[in-house]
């Protein structure tokens, strides 16, 4: 796969010149089963960057997130006032429950190449950004860093900064900063006086809502981000 950046968003060659996010999500994919196939099952069961779930549980999520029918997840918002968030805990907690990590590994490499149910329904933009930010979430969280190549970190922090997305609100949380990946060629000016400089993947995760990589974050806009969480 050759990529290229073109006005800071990577993008295919042979694809009219745009970003293909279709290759990038099977790229990122093909990255996350190789991660997630180094762990140990202590390390599944520690806590991640999501509050309140493991890492397993994370990993349960995300396949989920290729295979749930929309009335399964219909039905269980019903039961819970119609909130998703409790909802998406209660089904991503009860299937983690259920399966190996192993299992869990192997379900989500069948389900990506054939999504189902609400799988189908994310735009690839968005469930690159989904999927890199998960991730991150297991990564982070025990210590392991540089795991997105630079095309998909570069990619993700466009979409995170310029398109709403209506279960991560990360635009409106970067709106008038100026940002700059410190590893990636990537950066978004701003009108305004403030800056935030970081990794891309401090960047990504800190804008996803998660305040873990905050202390490595600097500039001047850090503290105007951090109130935005």
């Amino acid at each position: 796969m050759t990529i290229t950046r073109t006005r800071g968003l990577p993008s295919q060659t042979g694809h009219r010149g745009g970003t293909d996010f279709r290759d990038l999500v099977r790229h990122q994919d093909d990255a996350f089963v190789a991660f997630a196939c180094t762990l140990t099952d202590e390390e599944w069961e520690r806590p991640s960057l999501c509050a309140g779930w493991t890492n397993k549980d994370v990993l349960a999520h995300l396949v989920l997130g290729l295979r749930l029918p929309p009335p399964r997840l219909l039905l269980a918002m019903a039961r819970r006032h119609w909130s998703f968030d409790a909802a998406n805990d209660v089904l991503s907690r009860e299937y983690a429950s259920g399966c190996t990590a192993r299992e869990l590994i192997d379900a989500f490499d069948r389900a990506r190449a054939r999504p189902k149910g609400i799988g189908r329904l994310l735009p690839a933009p968005l469930m690159l950004g989904d999927h890199a930010v998960h991730h991150l979430d297991i990564a982070l969280a025990l210590g392991r860093s540089g795991v997105l190549s630079p095309q998909v970190t570069d990619a993700v922090l466009a979409v995170e900064t310029r398109v709403p997305n209506p279960f991560i609100p990360a635009a409106a949380r970067a709106r008038g900063i100026a940002f700059r990946a410190t590893d990636t060629n990537w950066s978004r000016s701003s009108g305004r006086d403030l800056e935030v400089l970081g990794t891309a993947e401090n960047i990504i995760s800190v804008l996803a809502g998660r305040h873990h990589a905050i202390p490595d974050l600097t500039g001047s806009g850090v503290a105007t981000l951090t109130s935005r969480l």
